[in-house]
């Protein structure tokens, strides 16, 4: 196999919208307006991210706004009524923000926003320092790859490479990323690999397995 996953950095937004620790309520609401962001990671120092302020992490002052809690329920909601009361990015910020490296795979990064339940990722180094921002339509990019580049790489690094003396009578076609793969291969044995890997490729929507057994005649 010649090609390598596709990385975070791949797909990751390089140009960050970030704050600092002290910035106000009013700055980081406006920052997201500007940008039309709904949430930001807090940065000090050189650029190391230590927390993210979402809309839901603003949102709870207007929650509290007029609404007067009782003993039991403060005690049971302290966080969200000490964001409520604050006005900074240090005390309304999430942290330790849940972030990336720039070489974890898609997956990986999948797997992260949906178990904390989040929409974006800041993407750090090996220092906590910010190098991108990833979101979930970022992760979804590599399905714009164009048909004949997926065609391309399931002959090369799926066919090829299991049927190295019947490949050249596999059809290989991609329709909207749909892998087909048709024809006679000597080891039928190998279909199923073969639909697997092909459906591993980045960008692969599906894959119809329609191989059959070359006639030994």
């Amino acid at each position: 196999m010649t090609s390598q996953p596709f990385t975070v950095a791949d797909v990751m937004t390089r140009k960050v919208v970030a704050v600092l620790r002290g910035a106000d309520f009013k700055e980081i609401v406006s920052t997201m307006e500007r940008w039309k962001v709904t949430a930001v990671p807090v940065i000090e120092g050189e650029g190391r991210v230590v927390g993210v302020v979402s809309e839901a992490d603003l949102l709870l002052k207007e929650e509290f706004h007029d609404h007067r809690l009782g003993l039991v329920e403060q005690l049971r909601r302290l966080d969200a009524t000490a964001k409520a009361g604050s006005r900074r990015a240090e005390d309304l910020m999430t942290s330790p923000a849940v972030t990336v490296a720039p070489e974890s795979s898609l997956p990986q990064a999948a797997r992260l926003m949906a178990t904390h339940h989040v929409k974006r990722l800041p993407v750090v180094d090996a220092r906590g320092t910010i190098q991108g921002i990833v979101s979930r339509s970022d992760l979804l990019k590599v399905f714009l790859r164009p048909d004949d580049d997926l065609a391309a790489e399931v002959r090369r690094d799926v066919i090829e490479h299991l049927f190295p003396l019947s490949g050249h009578q596999v059809d290989v076609r991609v329709d909207a990323g749909v892998v087909t793969l048709s024809g006679q291969v000597r080891d039928i044995a190998l279909a199923p690999l073969a639909e697997r890997l092909a459906r591993a490729v980045e960008g692969v929507v599906d894959v119809r397995c329609q191989l059959t057994a070359r006639s030994r005649g």
